[in-house]
């Protein structure tokens, strides 16, 4: 079979996605007034971090929001809004980035891994059992890669125990469960604003709720002091109850970030189109390979697919590493998790934790899952070189036949 002409280099997937010129102007002005902090002035219509708080509670439906300065943040602070104490068990799923049970221990808890099927979702079981067993009273319900665990069975599980659920949906923003946003589901809502995310500050996040007090609680972890709470968009008898209560971290988002991300709400509509359109066109091209495992993903969800991921089946360890050395020098920036080098995504290289967790299930899928970013900018004829690539690597490594 002949070899597809290279037209993609490794470093296309790491082109991101240029900041709006309107974001540009209001960024200008920002820096000519050097009001970059954002309890300058004496309104909240005078803060741009206060007014990306108002347009994105609104775009998610939700009353509150809080800007911060990542999404890791967002889920510190919503343990501790939510009431964590030190040693209290926390569930989380066993697929995620390592910021998420980093978050737990920063916020004195003691993670507990669950299982993942192969559809990069929590085990429903798994839960069940640790539910019962771990004594947990949180669950940081991570979101992974966009790919949303079924939360109506985890919303009623978690609910008949009194575990509070806190989203880690960082990979989800503009993906709908049911019509409604995932991340507002659970007491609070987290969202990344990371450059590779869909919205592109370089760093940023949202903690999203209705809870009142817990916002009222978040917004004095996250760094107001004096009477600077009057500045949000927020009216709460709470204020006055917690004022001076509280210890401060300064987590939060200065003007400057807010500036660009609050542009960028109104794209998410038009990028999550682009991103379907190119995730079902090379969907069909992999699924024509008996060599890969595509997941499946339940009808209520509507999706915002910025990455890829699917499984190799019939392969070892050797074969995985194989497949991503060869598709690499072809321009294909495609990692398998299990066996890329210190892979932040893999549990057994959370090193922080006080044990690695038995989670052979996850594990077994990890080392043969493929993750690849599908960058706005591609275009069929990318998408038509990438899936016949992958197809045709893997057939020569498992078939001993030249591609």
């Amino acid at each position: 079979m002949k070899k597809a002409k290279k037209i993609l280099k490794l470093s296309d997937f790491e082109r991101l996605d240029p900041v709006p010129g309107v974001a540009l102007a209001t960024l200008k002005r920002i820096l000519s007034s050097a009001n970059l902090f954002r309890y300058m002035g004496t309104t909240p219509g005078d803060s741009e971090a206060s007014l990306l708080e108002r347009d994105f509670a609104k775009y998610v439906g939700t009353k509150y929001a809080l800007a911060i300065n990542s999404c890791s943040s967002a889920i510190f602070l919503s343990l501790l809004g939510a009431g964590i104490k030190p040693g209290d068990k926390v569930l989380m799923p066993g697929f995620t980035f390592t910021a998420v049970p980093s978050s737990i221990v920063h916020a004195g808890g003691v993670p507990v891994l669950l299982e993942c099927n192969e559809d990069y979702c929590v085990d429903i079981e798994d839960l069940k059992k640790k539910a019962e067993t771990a004594g947990a009273k949180f669950f940081v319900l991570s979101h992974m890669r966009g790919h949303t665990s079924n939360i109506d069975e985890i919303m009623k599980v978690c609910g008949q125990r009194g575990i509070t659920i806190i989203e880690d949906a960082a990979h989800s923003l503009g993906v709908l469960w049911g019509g409604k946003h995932v991340g507002t589901f659970g007491k609070t809502g987290c969202y990344s604003f990371q450059s590779f995310k869909i919205i592109n500050a370089g760093e940023g996040g949202m903690l999203v709720t209705n809870d009142e007090e817990l916002i009222v609680k978040a917004i004095f972890y996250s760094g107001a002091f004096d009477r600077v709470w009057s500045h949000h968009f927020v009216q709460s008898k709470f204020f006055e109850q917690y004022q001076n209560k509280l210890p401060i971290y300064n987590m939060r988002m200065s003007n400057a970030s807010a500036a660009i991300v609050r542009p960028q709400i109104k794209l998410i509509k038009q990028k999550v189109k682009i991103y379907q359109r190119n995730y079902s066109y090379l969907l069909k091209i992999l699924s024509t390979s008996p060599h890969i495992h595509i997941p499946r993903r339940d009808p209520k969800e509507y999706i915002s697919p910025d990455s890829i991921q699917f499984g190799l089946k019939g392969v070892n360890r050797d074969q995985a590493k194989s497949f991503m050395e060869k598709v690499r020098p072809r321009g294909l920036s495609i990692n398998v998790l299990g066996v890329h080098q210190d892979n932040a995504r893999v549990f057994w290289n959370w090193k922080f934790l006080n044990q690695t967790p038995q989670l052979p299930m996850t594990r077994e899928i990890l080392m043969r899952t493929c993750d690849m970013r599908l960058p706005v900018f591609l275009e069929s004829k990318h998408l038509d070189y990438i899936g016949h690539t992958i197809v045709q690597v893997l057939d020569e490594i498992l078939s001993s036949r030249p591609v």
